[in-house]
């Protein structure tokens, strides 16, 4: 698995990506476009502004919008957040992440998690917040895989921390 940036030449498979999540109605944590006039190349110029504090809107923080790729395939999403506030502190976390529904239950979400810790890492994030539902065991598995330590649970939502070394 491959986690990085999007790219121009990634459209195609990220547009069947970001379809299969709509068509499905699948949450897609980790991935954010405006479903109504979507344009990829907006969006991606909205990832390189997010990614570097600008054009934030209201309660949003600077952070990096990551896709995984295996192969030249699109399967997931992870979203980096630079540094927390309020909301983030108590529900969103550092890392939200998703892999598209027809990928799910093969580990991509494991190794997904464990390069986007070392993605913050790299940007000196050395203890990292990450957030699941209640509802969610997947995605309690996968955080708990990658050394999440259960801090809390507020509002249904389990808060875990996990340390980068």
């Amino acid at each position: 698995m491959e986690l990085r940036r999007p790219t121009l030449s990634d459209q195609e498979t990220i547009l069947a990506m970001m379809a299969e999540f709509e068509e499905r109605q699948s949450a897609h944590d980790g991935g954010f476009w405006d479903r109504e006039n979507f344009d990829y190349v907006k969006w991606m110029t909205a990832n390189q502004d997010m990614e570097m504090g600008l054009n934030l809107s209201d309660g949003w923080v600077p952070a990096i919008q990551f896709v995984s790729f295996v192969g030249d395939e699109a399967v997931g999403f992870l979203n980096l957040r630079l540094r927390l506030n309020d909301y983030l502190l108590k529900k969103g976390g550092h890392i939200g992440y998703s892999i598209r529904p027809s990928q799910r239950g093969k580990g991509y979400a494991k190794e997904q998690l464990r390069l986007g810790l070392q993605e913050a890492i790299s940007k000196n994030i050395t203890k990292v917040l990450v957030t699941c539902s209640q509802e969610n065991p997947a995605s309690r598995a996968v955080i708990l895989a990658n050394g999440g330590q259960l801090e809390d649970i507020r509002e249904g939502i389990e808060r875990y921390w996990i340390k980068c070394t």
